[in-house]
């Protein structure tokens, strides 16, 4: 049985903490929440696996100590991997980790892909609400920002984790170019994956419903972090 510490109640926190609390992952229980004031240190002290659901900053202030502790960790706010320091002190141990692909598919391709040969071309598409990325006045498709998914993923901490995701599956943070487009008119959040080399052509289409409580994020996020935790529990 994993004894699991969940790291924010938000949009994603709380649907986990509330699986968990139900009985829906078998072979795991909750044992502690991390919010805003409560110590690392009590959950530590009752989890073997700690679930960060609460932003890369929370992630760079508590995940080295839950490695340190020897706590397995199960990250959502991939993005913080931009920082070398920080991926390196997450993957030091002892404790392991994790990551969850959250709202994206096809990595499993784009790994083995790259793991041939060196892929030629990379490139994502995310598409939101202006809202979401701080142009709410935009009237049309806006370009917010191109660039290495590196400098896009730091920038849009709350919306380009999907970037960092497939920038990790093919083993480059900056070969691969992220391309964020507000658009008034989506009603989905979308991300376009283009990939090119030895191994062939490669093009996925996502097209996630945005979550009610937090429009930044899609709802099946959470889920996500749910099959992963399933995965773990076994």
């Amino acid at each position: 049985m994993r004894s699991v510490a969940v790291i924010g109640r938000g949009a994603i926190g709380g649907v986990v903490i509330g699986a968990l609390e139900r009985g829906e992952v078998p072979g795991a229980r909750l044992t502690a929440v991390v919010d805003l004031g409560d110590p690392l240190a009590d959950a530590l002290a009752v989890a073997d696996l700690v679930v960060e659901c609460a932003g890369q900053a929370a992630l760079a202030e508590h995940g080295p100590n839950v490695i340190a502790a020897g706590r397995d960790l199960l990250v959502v706010s991939i993005g913080a991997l931009t920082d070398d320091a920080l991926h390196e002190r997450l993957r030091r141990g002892p404790g392991r980790l994790f990551l969850t692909s959250g709202a994206v598919g096809g990595l499993d391709l784009l790994r083995a892909a790259a793991a041939m040969a060196p892929l030629d071309q990379v490139r994502i598409v995310t598409t939101k609400k202006p809202a979401t990325l701080g142009v709410p006045d935009a009237t049309g498709p806006v370009e917010v920002m191109r660039g290495p998914a590196r400098q896009v993923a730091a920038a849009f901490p709350r919306s380009t984790n999907v970037a960092a995701a497939v920038a990790l599956a093919v083993g480059s943070f900056d070969v691969v170019e992220a391309v964020v487009v507000a658009d008034p008119a989506a009603t989905l959040t979308s991300h376009v994956i283009t990939a090119s080399g030895p191994a062939g052509e490669y093009r996925f289409e996502i097209r996630n419903r945005p979550s009610a409580a937090n429009p930044a994020s899609s709802q099946v996020v959470p889920h996500a972090v749910l099959a992963t935790l399933r995965d773990l529990a076994r």
